[in-house]
């Protein structure tokens, strides 16, 4: 295989196989890390992947793949296509036969313990138990041996071999005492505990497979005028595609004709449809609910929005949290401790103990000792947690970009918002309208909108969408005249018409007036022949569950200020109705940045929520930056996190699932350290079997993943109570 190139801002991922605990992960990061072409490379325990940032334009693949097989492990370019469940199948397999040859063997080893011809039975019936069930372990165990290292399948060869080889000792010279029990049931029980682990990593998982299964197989492509049905893999960009009802969006594209609604709820957790019609954006793998529609294709392959969010989703669940660094530190020196451990338990049993065959009591001891110790548990803790975590909060349209985030989110004391596209619609609205004596709304409305016609100013467009949505018959314009910052004039059946900044206004006008720009809305007087008729009250309208949302945040015990560039009339009217107290207005890009080092320099973590050019600065000045994507691409790439949804409510979604990750984690951690303090001294002290330190360790491993899994079950929490 040539060397691959590979762009500096793309890490290549690997597969990697043979990995079994921490001190495998830190053994593969070692080894990658040292190549001179890889900037940083990063490895998740639980995904058995490696994320390897190049530090150049290139990465040589040869070289990455023999410098991990070198340290005794397999790899080979990331498949997405591989089954989820090979894994899970392979010891199913093994554990087949364990079972079969384990359970004589501890029918003839109970029942006949001291007779001779049993023990050779039970020689012949654990052998295809330990050199075949077992063998993954014994030849991982071997190749890390090989390479000068030791890994938790050491633990589990040492401990199978040992009990196994002493047993087969004690057969040949006639003794009365062996072991093939322990060592069927060593491996028995470790494969049963490696299939649990694993269905339960795959369970973790499943947010990732999902998203690259959602997306369609075929497209119905059109060439002129005829239909023909091709893989999406041969879409092409301009292509012309044919969406039926019912249908998945093949690709990313943009509407030429037709209208339906479209079902974003697989991508952005959104179960309400979003209405499209010619001009409108659709997203792959979205699904189309009645209308044909005809597109064009804009986007295919690795450049959809499908792809780049299950690219996001994997980068993070292939990420660390800081606080992994003191795991990895322990488990690079673990193993070795352990197997001098093991060693000191039999040689302080042996020469202290007391009774018949001191050397097959101090053995079983050592076992236990080997057997107890859990580096898996150690290296699930943080990926486990990060996976589930990530997963359930992409199935809600949010996808985090490291592992963190999670950390920072834990002390996130204030949360600034950006006021416009953010916690608004940013898109301006007529409010009210205010006639004088002898005008009705409707004739204000229709006149000011004849004039308005054609200007693609955000007022003007308001002031259209309202007369339109009242089905309002316009009188006939002409002359259209537009003067920056002071409005437009038109002629208007016959008379001149004006529609701009408020002036000597009468006094039935005034105090409506008053009361709107109180209210932080724009205000714009219709005049006819110099004589004004009424007022339009315009003003951008707050997201649904804004306020819910800061209300929400407050619960998790941040406080919420708004940051907004817009008048403070206008910023403290939104301010109010979202249940803001504190807020910065007319401030700048390098404003708002100023504003989040003010809050960061008394001490502060703080988070800020924007969608525009101008809150690239602040995102990345954050120390959690949580971007829209709906908003611009740059935003988004300063973002720590990026909401998919365009439901505010994902902000406090983001900030909880952060929490309480990190909150697994922590939980991890503490149960695969003091479990490990606790049960080594347990088993030294001759209190534990080596049966029962088996079961012990699997279920650890077994239980941090679990933990993890709670993560996927998370439901929004209301505003008024948990």
């Amino acid at each position: 295989m040539s060397a691959t190139p590979a762009t500096a801002a793309s890490p290549v991922v690997l597969d990697i196989e043979g990995m079994t605990c921490a001190s495998c992960v830190r053994r593969v990061e070692r080894a990658l890390n040292r190549d001179d072409s890889v900037a940083m490379a990063s490895v998740n325990l639980a995904t058995r992947t490696a994320s390897v940032q190049p530090a150049g334009a290139s990465l040589d693949l040869d070289s990455l793949i023999a410098a991990v097989e070198k340290a005794g492990y397999g790899a080979r370019r990331h498949v997405e296509e591989r089954s989820a469940n090979d894994e899970v199948r392979l010891y199913v397999t093994r554990l087949a036969v364990a079972v079969v040859f384990a359970v004589p063997v501890l029918v003839f080893s109970y029942g006949w313990p001291n007779a001779s011809w049993s023990m050779w039975i039970a020689w012949a019936l654990a052998t295809p138990v330990v050199f075949y069930s077992g063998w993954p372990f014994i030849r991982s165990a071997a190749r890390a041996a090989v390479h000068g290292g030791a890994t938790m399948d050491t633990l589990i060869a040492v401990g199978a071999l040992t009990s196994y080889g002493y047993s087969a000792w004690a057969t040949v010279v006639g003794g009365r005492d062996a072991y093939f029990d322990t060592a069927v049931v060593i491996v028995t029980l470790i494969l049963i505990g490696k299939i649990l682990e694993a269905r339960a990593r795959l369970s973790a998982g499943d947010a990732t497979r999902r998203l690259l299964g959602s997306g369609a197989t075929e497209a119905t492509l059109v060439v002129d005028g005829r239909e023909q049905q091709v893989p999406v893999s041969e879409v092409e960009v301009g292509n012309l595609l044919l969406v039926r009802p019912g249908a998945k969006i093949p690709v990313d594209g943009v509407v030429l004709e037709g209208t339906s609604s479209v079902d974003l709820s697989m991508l952005t957790g959104e179960s309400v449809p979003v209405d499209v019609g010619p001009g409108d954006e659709v997203i792959g793998a979205t699904v189309n609910q009645f209308g044909l529609l005809r597109i064009e294709a804009t986007g295919v392959g690795a450049d959809t929005k499908l792809a780049e969010i299950v690219r996001l989703l994997q980068e993070a669940q292939g990420s660390k949290a800081p606080i992994q660094r003191l795991a990895d530190r322990v488990s690079a020196v673990f193993v070795p401790i352990v197997l001098l451990l093991a060693i000191g338990t039999f040689i302080g049993w042996y020469l202290l103990g007391s009774g018949a065959n001191l050397a097959g009591v101090a053995m079983m001891h050592a076992v236990s000792v080997v057997l107890i110790a859990c580096p898996c548990a150690l290296g699930l803790a943080t990926p486990a947690a990060i996976m589930a975590g990530t997963g359930r909060a992409a199935q809600l349209g949010i996808l985090f970009k490291g592992g963190e985030v999670f950390e920072s989110a834990r002390s996130i004391g204030r949360v600034l918002i950006d006021k416009t596209g953010t916690l608004t619609e940013g898109v301006m609205t007529l409010a009210a309208i205010g006639p004088v004596p002898g005008r009705s709304e409707t004739e204000v409305l229709a006149i000011a909108a004849a004039a308005e016609l054609g200007s693609e100013h955000p007022i003007a467009r308001a002031v259209s969408r309202a007369a339109a949505s009242q089905e309002l018959v316009l009188p006939p314009a002409e002359a259209h005249l537009v003067t920056p910052g002071a409005g437009v004039r038109a002629i208007v059946d016959g008379r001149d018409v004006s529609v701009g900044r408020p002036k000597d206004l009468p006094t039935e006008l005034s105090l409506f007036a008053h009361e709107a720009e109180l209210d932080g809305e724009t205000l714009l007087t219709v005049s006819v022949s110099g004589d004004p008729i009424g007022v339009l009250a315009v003003s951008d309208t707050l997201k649904p569950g804004a306020a819910e949302t800061v209300s929400r945040i407050r619960k998790l015990g941040m406080d919420v200020e708004l940051v907004s560039g817009d008048r403070p009339a206008a910023a403290r009217s939104m301010a109010r109705r979202a249940g803001i107290d504190h807020l910065v207005a007319e401030v700048l890009p390098d404003g708002k940045v100023e504003e989040l080092k003010r809050c960061q320099s008394n001490g502060r973590r703080v988070a800020f929520v924007g969608d525009g050019i101008n809150d690239a600065p602040a995102l990345a000045q954050a120390d959690v930056g949580i971007a829209l994507a709906t908003g611009t691409d740059v935003a988004v790439e300063a973002g720590n996190v990026t909401l998919v949804s365009k439901d505010i409510g994902a902000v406090a979604d983001a900030l909880e699932i952060a929490r309480r990750t990190y909150r697994v984690i922590e939980q991890n951690l503490v149960w695969a350290f003091g479990y490990n303090i606790v049960m080594i001294p347990l088993a030294v002290a001759g209190a534990l079997t080596p049966g029962w330190s088996v079961a012990a360790m699997s279920l650890s491993s077994l239980s941090v993943v679990t933990n993890a899994l709670r993560l996927r079950r998370y439901r929004r929490s209301r505003a008024e109570g948990r």
